[in-house]
């Protein structure tokens, strides 16, 4: 089913298939959600469940979600502008967290009313006809978690899984609103208002859960490891490169990453041949990760013995203190009593505090060993862009 939607999205020539596709969901999202709301709302007024109403509220909130995620994806797929040059892509995330705020705003209302009914207790009656539309909807919410689940997986969208799991967390929810209604009718016990708390406290719980995945990338949340890792494997595996660093991926909404990295090269490399092979590695992410990856061009020292000698004494002397440390862009300033090292270590986060510590190590030591006076020049980057 959801093949065939985008292969006919893309046979019409719709370029923004993902945002045909988010449109799509939506607008299946508006319709199944608000005939299950009025078919629930109409069935708890009648039996007087508050459990049975607060899950009809739930519909009406699905709904209201599913008409912002159409309205995300239709204003995402707006073409970058002078005011916004990488483009809107991250109205998909902002929608999600609209969403997210009226899913909790409506749970914390209905935990109310579902409070009211068990201090005030009132008979529920729920007939067949009633049982038949509680399965129903449990059908149909388990349809279109099947359907929001295949098509996010398909363009990578975290608003439809999102969707997704919302619909199958309401085929729970709505689950257990049968079972509230059907023991109370079977044992006499006033379990509607529990249930309808327990309803609520459920949708509190997946909005504030939907919140924090819209809020991260928002706030610049780390590269995806996976992503991270395939990238610096293809960079070190080129020709002329001899390492990497502060590898930095920012988001800017699905579709929308944009990279930095510094890539080591021979300074006695031809810097023509350089610059043509930084070009095949950028125009290479951008194929293949859909990444617009900006490289700088690091050139090193690697004829030098006493260059050398001192960079692998220091990375021995750092990695006996601590052996997940390293150093990059080493390089070294002969003075007439002194010489000047100058290097960079990305430190763990645990580490903070020791950046002292580790320079006078690294000075001690050197000191120690030989009749010059070394001044360690260390810069300390963050860990989390040298992994």
């Amino acid at each position: 089913m959801t093949e065939y939607i985008i292969k006919l999205i893309k046979k019409r020539g719709k370029r923004d298939v993902r945002s045909s596709v988010g449109i799509i969901s939506g607008a299946v999202g508006i319709v199944s959600n608000l005939a299950l709301f009025a078919a629930k709302l109409i069935l708890g007024t009648i039996s007087g469940s508050v459990s049975i109403t607060a899950d009809a509220m739930n519909n009406l909130s699905d709904a209201s979600a599913s008409i912002l995620t159409l309205l995300g994806f239709r204003l995402a797929s707006k073409p970058a502008d002078d005011e916004h040059p990488f483009g809107h892509a991250r109205y998909e995330y902002l929608s999600g967290l609209a969403v997210s705020v009226i899913i909790m705003i409506i749970g914390f209302e209905l935990g109310k009313s579902g409070l009211e009914k068990i201090l005030s207790p009132e008979p529920v009656d729920l007939s067949a006809l009633g049982i038949v539309i509680l399965l129903l909807s449990i059908a149909v919410k388990l349809g279109l978690f099947l359907f929001n689940r295949s098509l996010g997986k398909k363009i990578e969208s975290g608003a439809l899984l999102a969707t997704a799991a919302d619909s199958r967390n309401d085929c729970i929810a709505t689950g257990a609103v049968l079972i509230a209604s059907l023991a109370e009718k079977l044992t006499n016990i006033p379990l509607d208002g529990w249930f309808g708390m327990a309803v609520s406290v459920f949708i509190l719980i997946s909005g504030w859960k939907m919140a924090r995945e819209t809020i991260s990338p928002l706030l610049g949340e780390a590269a995806d490891d996976e992503l991270r890792r395939e990238i610096v494997d293809y960079i070190v595996a080129q020709p002329m490169v001899l390492g990497y660093h502060d590898l930095m991926v920012h988001d800017y909404g699905p579709g929308r990453r944009y990279a930095s990295v510094h890539v080591e090269m021979d300074r006695n490399a031809d810097p023509m041949e350089s610059h043509e092979r930084i070009d095949d590695m950028e125009r290479e992410c951008l194929r293949t990760h859909g990444i617009h990856l900006v490289i700088h061009y690091d050139p090193i020292v690697v004829d030098d013995p006493e260059l050398n000698r001192l960079r692998d004494r220091c990375e021995e002397i750092i990695k006996n203190y601590d052996s997940r440390l390293s150093l990059h862009d080493f390089r070294m300033v002969q003075g007439r009593k002194h010489m000047n090292i100058v290097f960079d270590i990305p430190l763990p986060s645990d580490m903070r505090g020791k950046e002292k510590e580790i320079r006078s190590l690294v000075e001690d030591t050197l000191n120690s060993e030989g009749d010059k006076i070394y001044h360690a020049l260390i810069t300390f980057d963050s860990e989390m862009f040298n992994r």
